[in-house]
């Protein structure tokens, strides 16, 4: 480990780290553009120069320049601000004056850095190149005028994204970022690059001209629109949410986010339901009060007869009370798997996402049986890439698709399990951590098959270290997921179980993607936030808050406990869902025993202790044993990316994005 001095500090670092991360460890500040943590180094922006000895007598590139032994490092010396200052005066030289209007205004680093470490005037009078403006899609908007060429954006389509659609043309001067052949960018992953821009080049279009940074309240959140959790910091002004911005874990989405975690913001205040209704006898839905509402729900003799389905996006919380509620009602008619999928949950390990997140990149052989990763959970699909950097080979079972990485496909027959080919065999034979991922396209038809492969493949194992490794992982496409099977909110036999039951009363907690057909003999109750497939079909609509709009709990495919916080209210007269299970439970004489959410939360507490604290929660190893043939063809859940839940089906942004890069359709771009 090579020690150095920085400053007269002295510092002792990795092998193989730069004077850069050295000053930085020294708790020196180094200004930088093209320099990321998590890119590879291009050394092309000049402005993190620092003199060093022993070498030449000028400043150098520090994120370039390995840290070694009895170096002297100086970032405070007369030759390195003189060199700060030019660096800056030679950005600024084409650098449009656009601040006043530019949407990076207040989150700008070439600003910031010009107030720190610029001469605070200019000694260029000549014209100001400019150049034309791009076309990358409905996320990203262009202004490459303001393009300082640091290129981030061009490393991380390549380098984490995977899609090399962005790159640079010409030269020197006339240098230009751009898309290919000017198309939009089709990474799920694109929204990324406005993060990444260290000037107002890329922006993003939706936020474009909305608001200022300094004018937003900023809430802590966890992402609903996949099962991987992303921990996001919602921006909001009034009762509106305006952004959503991944905030930095490591452990599960790193600093990203993709485009529809980003920009389903818009579909908050839109098609949302903000009064309650009731089906009047021509069968219209009719506006009425909450006491007429529940006097409805009320007039059904329903008695035991009673059904509870959970949603994709729903919160722990939410779940607990109505599963208090349908036992204190003599029911247990619970269901979250809406779309009918049905799997042994007897176990929670054999559903769980064992090998966490993060562990993916420790993988060096990785089995994909039915999972596009790709669109069920990018940020694991970054992870894959991760992985494959450092050698891993990937497999996959399923119909082909653009993982955005080399696989070799193995064919889409299921049962390929029972003998996989020699190729795969040996290489998970020869691996100290494989990893089998078992998507949703196969794990109704797979479970058992995949869990004894998992038992002869020994993917559960002690390592060398004497750590454990456990390279089973299923992958969930609902945020509530995990959530529901820890409190016991499902059927053994799933949904259908339901069907069977032939309930008098069905509560559809933001259940949207449920077969309503089976429903029909059911007097149905929807509790949610969006007028969507569950509204359309109700007899009682109770309006009910988004996940911007309340506090919960939710639990990722790995089994980490997260929080969430509440932004903003809900609209009109859409009250917290608990509250509303709370008021219903007084009318239908079977009353909840909580009246705060602290109390609601203390007792889900109380009942399943991991939910009490934060914190990734390990489940026991212990697969049921579930019949190991599997045959049939795999079809990938996820039709269309960008529309998966009701929120992102009223926004107009995804609905964009769906139009032109899922179905191809073209748009009209005005002439700049």
């Amino acid at each position: 480990m090579p020690k150095l001095k920085v400053d007269g500090i002295e510092v002792e670092v990795p092998a193989g780290a730069t004077v850069l991360q050295a000053c930085e460890a020294a708790g020196k500040e180094i200004p930088r553009f093209c320099y990321h943590e998590r890119l590879s180094i291009a050394g092309n922006c000049r402005m993190c120069l620092v003199e060093v000895k022993p070498g030449p007598p000028k400043p150098q590139a520090s994120c370039a320049l390995p840290a070694a032994d009895n170096q002297e490092v100086r970032t405070d010396s007369p030759m390195v601000k003189a060199a700060r200052e030019g660096v800056l005066e030679f950005l600024l030289i084409n650098h449009p004056l656009d601040c006043p209007i530019c949407d990076q205004g207040g989150e700008c680093d070439l600003q910031d850095e010009t107030m720190a470490y610029g001469k605070g005037r200019s000694r260029y009078d000549e014209n100001k190149r400019a150049v034309t403006e791009k076309y990358m899609g409905p996320i990203v908007k262009t202004i490459m005028t303001r393009c300082i060429h640091c290129t981030r954006c061009v490393r991380f389509a390549e380098e984490v994204a995977g899609v090399e659609e962005i790159g640079a043309i010409y030269r020197g001067e006339n240098m230009q970022i751009t898309s290919y052949l000017e198309k939009a960018v089709s990474s799920e992953l694109s929204g990324n690059v406005v993060d990444l821009c260290p000037v107002g080049a890329l922006t993003s279009k939706p936020y474009a001209f909305e608001a200022r940074p300094w004018e937003l309240k900023k809430t802590l959140a966890i992402d609903v629109s996949d099962a991987v959790g992303t921990n996001i910091r919602l921006d909001s002004r009034g009762r509106q949410v305006l952004r959503a911005l991944p905030r930095i874990n490591e452990d599960v989405n790193e600093e990203w986010a993709h485009d529809k975690t980003r920009h389903h913001v818009d579909g908050l205040v839109r098609r949302r339901l903000d009064k309650p209704y009731v089906r009047n006898r021509k069968g219209k839905l009719e506006p009425v009060t909450w006491n007429d509402a529940f006097a409805a729900i009320k007039a059904v003799k329903a008695g035991s007869s009673v059904a509870a389905i959970a949603g994709d996006q729903l919160d722990c919380e939410t779940m607990f009370a109505a599963k208090a509620l349908l036992r204190n009602l003599g029911s247990d008619l619970l269901a979250s798997r809406q779309t009918g999928m049905d799997y042994d949950v007897s176990n929670l390990g054999a559903v769980a996402f064992n090998p966490t997140i993060a562990g993916v990149e420790e993988a060096d052989a990785i089995l994909l049986i039915g999972s596009n990763l790709r669109w069920e959970a990018p940020l694991v699909n970054t992870r894959v890439r991760k992985a494959i950097k450092k050698g891993a080979k990937v497999f996959a079972i399923g119909p082909e698709t653009d993982l955005t990485y080399k696989v070799e496909w193995l064919g889409n027959d299921l049962s390929l399990l029972g003998k996989l080919p020699e190729a795969v065999t040996q290489a998970f034979d020869n691996a100290a951590r494989p990893l089998i991922v078992l998507g949703p396209g196969a794990l109704g038809k797979a479970h058992g098959a995949a869990l004894a492969l998992a038992k002869s493949a020994k993917v559960v194992r002690t390592l060398e270290d004497g750590s454990a490794w456990n390279g089973f992982g299923v992958v969930h496409l609902a945020a509530a997921r995990m959530g529901s099977l820890m409190l016991g909110f499902f059927q053994k036999g799933g949904i259908a179980d339901i069907h069977a039951a032939a309930p008098k009363l069905t509560f559809f907690l933001g259940a949207d993607e449920v077969d309503f057909s089976k429903f029909e003999t059911s007097f149905k109750v929807y509790i949610g936030h969006h007028g969507d497939a569950g509204a359309h079909h109700a007899d009682v609509i109770l309006p009910a808050a988004a996940y911007s709009e309340k506090p919960g709990t939710y639990v990722n495919m790995e089994g980490r406990v997260q929080r969430s916080e509440r932004a903003v209210f809900a609209p009109g007269d859409a009250r917290e869902d608990w509250t509303i299970l709370r008021a219903l439970s007084d009318v239908l004489g079977a009353t909840l025993p909580f009246d705060s959410f602290e109390q609601l939360r203390a007792q889900m507490a109380l009942d399943v202790p991991a939910l009490g604290q934060e914190g990734l929660v390990r489940y026991d190893w212990a697969p049921p044993k579930l019949p190991a043939k599997a045959s049939g063809e795999v079809a990938y859940p996820v039709k269309d990316f960008y529309l998966t839940n009701a929120i992102c089906r009223a926004s107009p942004t995804m609905q964009r994005c769906s139009a032109e890069l899922v179905h191809g359709q073209d748009f009209a771009e005005a002439a700049e």
